[in-house]
């Protein structure tokens, strides 16, 4: 299968590759005429060929969309239409999906199926408007057929050209760790090929929300694999809200409770909405905020919680040594790490970014930054940086299109006695306490042990000692691996 679709993929992008070389050929030997329209034909292009390659590419180009590091403002527009505007498939190849599910007589459930426009196209499914036999508006979302068979292919695939990338570029994979972030990556994603955990994570996420006015999950009715059945959100997406729809005073209230949602999501339950694009977060007439489809949804584990929290608390207390000691705590040092030239490049930056704003500064982007840092001066990056990195440039060009004069600095102070409050609540649980006292065990019988063995080493003469030899020096131009 990864075979198959490996070689599927090499001859979409070789066609669409030579194609472009043309293209260019001819404008260059005055064939053909230069345009201001070349950058959008090249960006629709380029999002047509991810459409072909199928799922796994589509959600490729909603990550590039968020990256206004790299991709260019006109491409990042037309690849933002991957969100929710993907080609859509009509509503009768759904139908087998609906009777293998929910079972032959699936009609039976609702009175009413709007068929004839689906109200979101996505990369994995598309979403109908529907009501149930009972009277209740609901949504239904039903998986593309054919779409787990392709992305799981598509991830067998690009597994195999991460070992190669691991094999003959040993250094560069020591500080990224790309077989680890791509499986970061994949677990993220498998979520969204089980509606059933999507459901879960809905759930999850809808418990957290009763805490906020402003923000919202939608009430999942049923849930099979390829099946979801959710409450209706009437609404539209954020970076569509007229400036005359809602009052200054509403819109800062959203955009705070958002992000006090977002940072209790990262830093204390450790499961958050890696995808909470501007077509993700649906605002209603009312003033509130809904998050929808939380089939991509990153994971957090206690000790990353706490020292990305440290991160960002640096930022928020402009100092860049504390931000630069957090960074090489989540991840790890090399033998050739250097660690003051980092502690050095944030010193210089964290001034910059410590009071801006939404409008001023791309705090996705900052933190993406600081990978780029990182790696640089061989500190070894976190797999799960790029889910967060991710969420975080999502769910803040979420914000800016309601708030750009939102402070994301001050809206983590502002969340932060929310966040310490409940970390303290955890740290002072049954069982956290049981595994506090359960290694201050183990600490004491390995600490006697290792004493015992250094003595008896110096005694006999016997004591050595075992160094890693360096795997070479930094990455540069031209540099081979020792």
């Amino acid at each position: 299968m990864a075979d198959k679709r490996g070689r599927r993929a090499a001859g979409i992008v070789v066609r669409a590759a030579s194609k472009e070389a043309v293209r260019s050929l001819s404008r260059k030997t005055g064939l053909a005429r230069r345009s201001d329209d070349d950058t959008s034909d090249r960006a629709r292009r380029l999002r047509q060929t991810l459409e072909e390659l199928g799922p796994f590419y589509v959600k490729v180009g909603q990550i590039l969309a968020t990256r206004p590091d790299f991709v260019p403002d006109q491409m990042r527009a037309e690849l933002s239409r991957l969100n929710d505007e993907a080609a859509t498939r009509p509503f009768a190849s759904f139908v087998p999906v609906l009777e293998r599910d929910l079972g032959p007589e699936w009609r039976g459930r609702f009175s009413s199926v709007r068929t004839e426009q689906p109200l979101g196209s996505a990369s994995l499914a598309q979403a109908y408007r529907a009501t149930l036999a009972d009277g209740t508006p609901c949504v239904i979302k039903v998986q593309r057929p054919g779409a787990e068979r392709a992305v799981l292919g598509d991830m067998q695939a690009l597994r195999r050209v991460s070992r190669l990338v691991t094999r003959f570029t040993p250094h560069f994979n020591e500080v990224i760790g790309v077989e680890a972030m791509t499986d970061v990556l994949f677990d993220a994603m498998r979520d969204e090929l089980d509606f059933t955990r999507e459901a879960s994570n809905m759930k999850a996420a809808r418990k957290l929300a009763r805490d906020y006015k402003r923000v919202s999950v939608p009430k999942v009715l049923h849930a099979t694999p390829r099946v979801l059945v959710q409450s209706l959100v009437d609404g539209v997406a954020i970076n569509r809200v007229k400036q005359d729809d809602l009052t200054p005073k509403k819109r800062k209230q959203i955009a705070q409770q958002l992000m006090d949602f977002m940072f209790r999501s990262y830093f204390v339950t450790g499961r958050f909405h890696a995808d909470p694009h501007p077509g993700n977060v649906l605002v209603s007439q009312d003033g509130t905020a809904h998050l929808i489809d939380w089939g991509m949804v990153g994971r957090f584990d206690r000790s990353a919680r706490i020292t990305m929290l440290g991160v960002l608390l640096g930022l928020a207390r402009n100092d860049g040594e504390a931000v630069a000691r957090q960074w090489i705590r989540m991840g790890s040092t090399t033998p050739w790490s250097n660690s003051a030239g980092f502690v050095q490049d944030l010193s210089r930056k964290v001034p910059l970014w410590s009071n801006a704003t939404l409008a001023e500064l791309n705090y996705g982007v900052a933190l993406m930054s600081v990978l780029q840092y990182s790696s640089r001066r061989g500190i070894q990056v976190a797999p799960i940086v790029s889910i967060v990195g991710k969420s975080l440039a999502n769910i803040e060009g979420s914000v800016r299109c309601l708030y750009p004069r939102l402070k994301l600095t001050k809206s983590l102070t502002s969340s932060l006695n929310r966040v310490l409050r409940d970390l303290l609540r955890e740290e002072t649980s049954p069982e956290q306490l049981a595994q506090h006292f359960l290694d201050l065990l183990i600490l004491t019988d390995k600490s006697a042990g290792h004493l015992q063995a250094l003595m008896r080493d110096l005694s006999s003469r016997q004591f050595t000692v075992q160094a890693r030899t360096n795997l070479g020096d930094p990455i540069r131009p031209g540099r081979s691996h020792r």
